[in-house]
């Protein structure tokens, strides 16, 4: 596997980890754990599809990223 298949499996893996744990509603989607696996996955499946150049899916990850990340800053206050 190459470096940009390492790395999209990464991101999509922590992606699926928080939905399966969210829908056995063992992670709740506002919680801390869930985020921080939504903006990782994203983040790193954002990352793969810039270096291959796959645009529709830089646009999607960037902003599951940044709804993330937003969420994710809205539990610290």
């Amino acid at each position: 596997m190459s470096l940009n298949d390492w790395i999209g499996t990464c991101g999509v893996a922590l992606l699926v980890l928080a939905f399966a744990l969210n829908v056995s509603e063992k992670l709740s989607a506002n919680s801390k754990t869930y985020l921080c696996l939504n903006v990782a996955g994203s983040g790193l499946a954002c990352v793969c599809s810039y270096r291959i150049g796959f645009w529709p899916f830089v646009v999607l990850e960037f902003i599951w990223l940044c709804a993330s990340l937003v969420a994710l800053l809205k539990l610290k206050k």
